[in-house]
């Protein structure tokens, strides 16, 4: 048997069914579409759902891909065992309704043993016991003898996931021999050692399961393969695991570089090697479909493979940046295949080495305070660390739960997990699942499941705003009805429309569909499960029925100003990417008649000058009233010529594009004016961070700019009218009368601050555990002042830990500054003010150093400065 590279099986693999007539399909990218029950990709089929489940018609009956997957069920297994990984590959070859068992039991046996030159004697099926057929096909068509055909139970060889297609299994098991088995006398396949290796599941969908357990045939039978690349790999290249297969040892080579440390001298540094290997995998393959590390969903998983990966190169000594340097690695070794890895090279290394040195700075410090919650653990001879400590240390010093759960489990501790819980949802800040069920009129989801998958709408709006259409489907009331009247609320879906539905951040076409004297507003345009465009409104006079012919007119008004500002957006992004450089890519857009909102990649806040900049470029362009080319052209044609895509976006294999000379040149479906000179001006209002490596602007176009400057010019003349002088003058007047306002503060100040150092001579400090302690209350002491207050108190105790209150008219001003040495030992002004505010039913917050609140419960701050006290005590 050769040993095939991992590049070559999944070459093999993808022609040799392309020899049996499949339609070979790009790796859809790792962020789901369409399809809310998912956070990532996690298996080859998952793509494909909805071709098995009938939404949607596909490009061919036979399909085959290998399909980028990412898997987190198991990710504290990941390093402990040599078989575990987040990151994957799955081969797969499927049917909607056209072969059944007999060709994809064939098909199995004819790759691996004829093309691959897998031993027929180490290979072993598997079948559902009830599964005669496929038990047949094995032994009497294939001629497998009986003893070598394993059956087995539902649990192993029957998949279904509740209600809906389901059906059996039948799995091919490779035997590596005895140096891999348990030694057991019984040994067999179905054992739990390594000896016996899973290599192909074939799962034939045949039953619809009606969710209590009854079975009955589907009239379309399905099959979905699937085979992980790598743990082939493992048998055709005869290694122990996924992470010695060629693509993957020389990324464990490279590791063993930058850490200095060779895989298999210790078993302990192993599972750090481990680790750090399959995390950078997955993490670069998630940024180059575009998602960024955040705080929830998706972008918490990337952010916390990563944040794992650097501790782990911290635990082999690795001090100094190194997932950019590993990423190169996984570029280099995967390009030919993932050719979107050399297309967002830069952004993926600019985004890990951002990520990984704000992680950096908060790591070494957290880990202090980690290491003596520890120690005081191993004191106290007690083996849960609270809640509380946990909560302080994701809060206040940015240290992740999974992080700080890690270390405990590997000194043999546990936290309180629950009450850490609780503390989070008290904050109202841990709503991570943004995935929403779009509601349309009542109307969710699962209705538009329920819809003939043979209704197609087809958009014809390019060139044309009023078009003839033919109702095939009406939504009311969250069903599926025939008939709507006057005033009834719905959604139509027709199969051509000039309507163009919400879709790229471009928002939805509004204006009317009409037959007779019959009249449908449309709110809004949206599309149905990839295939469909739905109509949302209502019935303003007559009725609506299904099969109906009906005349269906897009506002042009509101469609031109759309247009606008969608072709706005070309030259903000082709501009920004000239001031800011090449790392730029979009990461979302919305497209209004009224404004443009574009966010994009960078890592830092744009100054005033390269905002002035990109605004004369984008001005420029639209002075040159520059015509747009648009067409349609084979994607990789497209591509060759430079077109820009989507981050993270599906194309099919022929797409639109939007040239505008060779200033801008994007794929992009959506509408646009035929030259520059339509939009008149630009002009941005708005430029701020959004997330991590996300920054977004607002803009304005063409008469929306007019009445901005219109508008500034209106309050320029009521300044003016208040200070009683001109437009010219009017600068020269605001700076006498702030300077004349800062010599009466400069004055009132003084005659306060004399009250302030009488106060500050008063107030003694309380040594606690070498602390300087003060936590005072006082009364009618305005802010300003007690910050001046405040500043004297530092200048005059070094390691000081201040909290102050001052009532004003029943309320309560709150101000808290802590020393470095104060920090040092767990201690934050922030924390305190966020915690004392709210007991107070107020708000605040700051940082670790300063931060200041207010509260209206006079009456709890006796007892909040008790607390307060107390909690310094018990450090």
């Amino acid at each position: 048997m050769k040993k095939y590279s991992i590049n070559e099986l999944r070459e093999l693999y993808l022609s040799f069914f392309e020899s049996k007539e499949h339609l070979r399909l790009p790796s859809f990218s790792l962020v789901p579409k369409n399809d809310k029950s998912l956070l990532l990709i996690n298996s080859g089929m998952a793509p494909l759902k909805p071709y098995f489940t009938g939404q949607e018609i596909p490009p061919s009956k036979r399909v085959t891909t290998c399909q980028k997957c990412i898997r987190t069920g198991d990710i504290e297994n990941i390093g402990y065992t040599a078989r575990h990984g987040t990151f994957f590959e799955m081969l797969g070859n499927f049917s909607f309704g056209d072969y059944f068992k007999k060709e994809a039991i064939t098909w199995s046996w004819e790759f691996l043993t004829m093309t691959l030159g897998l031993d027929k004697d180490r290979l072993y099926p598997s079948v559902y016991q009830d599964d005669n057929e496929a038990y047949d096909l094995w032994h009497e068509y294939i001629g497998i003898p009986s003893e070598r055909i394993f059956k087995f139970g539902k649990k192993d060889n029957f998949w279904e996931h509740g209600e809906g297609p389901c059906g059996p299994c039948s799995e091919i098991y490779y035997d590596r021999g005895e140096k891999y088995g348990c030694k057991k006398p019984d040994c067999t396949v179905g054992c739990d050692c390594d000896r016996f290796i899973e290599v192909w599941n074939n799962v034939f969908t045949q039953f619809s399961n009606d969710g209590k357990g009854n079975y009955t045939e589907l009239k379309q039978k399905n099959i979905d393969t699937g085979m992980g690349l790598e743990r082939l790999g493992v048998v055709c290249q005869d290694v122990e695991s996924i992470f010695e297969v060629d693509t993957n040892k020389d990324l464990m080579d490279e590791i063993s570089i930058v850490t200095r440390h060779i895989y298999k001298d210790d078993s302990k540094d192993d599972i750090s090697l481990r680790i750090i290997a399959d995390h950078i995998k997955s993490c670069t393959f998630m940024i180059s479909d575009g998602i960024m590390p955040s705080n929830e969903g998706r972008g918490y998983v990337l952010r916390r493979l990563l944040r794992r990966a650097v501790r782990h190169g911290r635990l082999l000594g690795v001090n100094k940046s190194f997932m950019s340097d590993l990423a190169k690695v996984v570029i280099k070794l995967n390009k030919e295949h993932y050719t979107e890895l050399i297309d967002k090279k830069d952004f993926i290394l600019n985004i890990l080495n951002t990520e990984e040195n704000k992680f950096n700075q908060t790591i070494d410090q957290g880990l202090e305070i980690l290491n003596t919650y520890i120690d005081d653990l191993k004191k106290s001879n007690v083996k849960t660390l609270s809640g509380e400590n946990c909560f302080k240390l994701y809060d206040t010093y940015g240290f992740p739960l999974d992080l700080t759960k890690e270390i405990l489990m590997e000194n043999n501790y546990k936290i309180d997990e629950d009450k850490f819980n609780e503390l989070m949802n008290n904050q109202k800040n841990t709503a991570r699942n943004a995935r929403k069920i779009t509601n349309y009129m009542g109307a969710d989801e699962t209705i538009f499941n329920k819809l003939d998958n043979k209704i197609v709408s087809e958009f014809i709006g390019y060139d044309k705003l009023e078009a003839l259409g033919n109702i095939k489907a009406i939504i009311s009331n969250n069903n599926i009805v025939e008939k709507i009247n006057e005033q009834d609320e719905a959604i139509i879906i027709t199969d051509k429309t000039p309507f163009y539905p919400t879709m790229g951040g471009q928002t939805g076409d509004i204006g009317k569909i009409v037959v007779g004297n019959s009249e449908f507003e449309v709110y809004d345009t949206f599309k149905i499960l990839n295939v469909k465009i739905g109509h949302l409104g209502k019935v303003v006079k007559g009725s609506f029925k299904v099969s109906d012919d009906v005349k269906m007119c897009v506002d042009e008004n509101t469609r031109h100003k759309i247009s606008i500002n969608h072709t706005a957006t070309h030259l903000l992004q082709a501009a920004l990417r000239k001031v800011l450089g090449n790392h730029v890519e979009q990461a979302g857009s919305s497209v209004e008649s009224n404004k443009l909102r574009f966010d994009f990649t960078s890592f830092e806040a744009m100054t005033k000058e390269q905002k002035n900049e990109v605004e004369e470029i984008v001005n420029d362009i639209i002075s040159q009233n520059i015509v747009l080319k648009k067409q349609e052209m084979p994607l990789e044609e497209a591509k060759k010529l430079g077109a820009m895509a989507l981050f993270g976006e599906k194309y099919s294999d022929v797409v639109r594009t939007v040239k505008i000379n060779n200033f801008s040149f994007e794929l992009c479906g959506g509408t646009h004016i035929e030259n520059t000179g339509e939009i008149r001006l630009f002009k941005i209002l708005s430029e701020q961070g959004i997330s991590s490596g996300v920054r977004r602007i607002e803009a304005i176009t063409s008469n929306e700019v007019i009445k901005y400057y219109k508008e500034l010019e209106n309050k320029l003349n009521s300044i003016c009218t208040i200070l009683k002088t001109n437009e010219v003058d009017v600068i020269n007047k605001v700076e006498n009368v702030l300077e004349e306002n800062k010599k009466l503060k400069n004055k009132n100040s003084q005659s306060k601050n004399s009250g302030i150092i009488d106060k500050v001579n008063d107030i003694k400090a309380v040594n606690i555990s070498d602390l300087d302690v003060i936590v005072e209350k006082f009364e009618n002491i305005e802010s300003d002042s007690l910050k001046n207050l405040i500043d004297s108190l530092k200048d005059k105790y070094k390691n000081y830990f201040i909290v102050v209150f001052s009532i004003n008219n029943s309320m309560c001003n709150i101000i808290s500054a802590m020393s470095d040495f104060a920090i040092e030992k767990g201690f934050s002004a922030g924390s305190i003010i966020k915690e004392t505010s709210k007991i107070l039913s107020g708000n605040g917050g700051g940082k670790n150093k300063f931060a200041e609140g207010m509260g209206k419960d006079i009456d709890k701050i006796d007892t909040i400065m008790k607390k307060i006290i107390e909690d310094v005590k018990a450090i």
